[in-house]
């Protein structure tokens, strides 16, 4: 017979009274238990003692009862390990001293996980650090549905960043790739999605994260930053020869068009020449005067 899946916990709002009600209380129980044990003192009516003494043992339950919620916090309820619900109003608050109470924080957690080198689509290693604010959103599943909340989130946050670094490549020199490194919101929103996933489980929500850290690893840091001078180079110089070759164009259909000089095909390929190479050049070019023909 198949086991049957254990069904997620479900936070329920419920939980204790109002600590300033069972203060009052507290304070009328006092004074009873009080004047009943003046009386028996004073008139030394021996029926009076049980009075006082149940007056004491109230007030003994009673403030055992309270505890404090701070804004942002809650405190889960257990009656003999049977989860009862959870409070989350803030301020003094009362519940039966046989109810075990366990506070949870509700605020946001700032976190920066470790750097963790990771392959990405190529092959490549990487380092890689991220920036995640995380808060609990059920209680319930925060405490009962995983061992430890806080060491479930650091080791979901590692195995997301993972995942999502061997999604992408790092880098994509011809730019026709989504790539950790150029598309950066892209990726948050996917490791984001991947978190919420992830940590649904135990209640808990992914308000915003972003990579603080991303690099090529150190053993290949040098030869892929000269890969990417190269492809900087080169995709320059293919910028450069076609503007070149869009001003060469003009000049020429310029001057046939004015009719400034007739050239032949030896006179277009020099000029083309000359062209291209003060275009082209690095270095300033300098002229040189031919006082005789072409051809000479």
């Amino acid at each position: 017979m198949a086991d049957t899946p254990r069904l997620p916990s479900r936070e329920v709002r419920s939980g204790g009274a109002n600590g300033f009600l069972m203060l009052g209380l507290l304070l009328v129980i006092g004074l009873f238990g009080l004047a009943a044990f003046s009386r028996a003192a004073i008139t030394a009516d021996p029926a009076l003692i049980p009075y006082a003494i149940a007056a004491g043992v109230a007030e003994m339950l009673i403030l055992s009862g309270f505890y404090k919620l701070t804004p942002n916090e809650a405190a889960a309820l257990t009656l003999f390990g049977a989860y009862q619900g959870t409070d989350r109003e803030p301020g003094l608050r009362w519940t039966w001293p046989w109810i075990g109470k366990t506070k949870i924080s509700l605020r946001a957690n700032n976190l920066i996980s470790a750097m963790i080198k990771v392959n990405d689509q190529r092959g490549n290693p990487i380092e890689i650090a991220a920036q995640v604010v995380w808060r609990v959103t059920d209680t319930a599943q925060a405490l009962f549905d995983v061992d430890d909340y806080r060491g479930f989130v650091l080791a979901q946050i590692e195995a997301a960043i993972r995942t999502i670094g061997a999604r992408y490549p790092y880098d994509d020199f011809e730019h026709k790739e989504v790539t950790l490194r150029g598309n950066h919101e892209q990726v948050s929103g996917e490791l984001r999605a991947e978190l919420i996933a992830r940590l649904a489980v135990a209640g808990i929500t992914v308000d915003e994260c972003g990579f603080t850290h991303l690099a090529y690893a150190p053993e290949i840091a040098g030869a892929m930053l000269r890969r990417q001078q190269a492809a900087a180079v080169v995709a320059a110089r293919e910028t450069l020869v076609a503007g070149a070759v869009g001003m060469v164009e003009m000049a020429l259909a310029m001057l046939s068009e004015k009719k400034v000089v007739e050239l032949d095909d030896e006179r277009r390929a020099a000029m083309v020449s000359n062209l291209m190479v003060v275009l082209c050049g690095e270095r300033d070019t300098q002229p040189v005067l031919n006082t005789g023909s072409l051809y000479q």
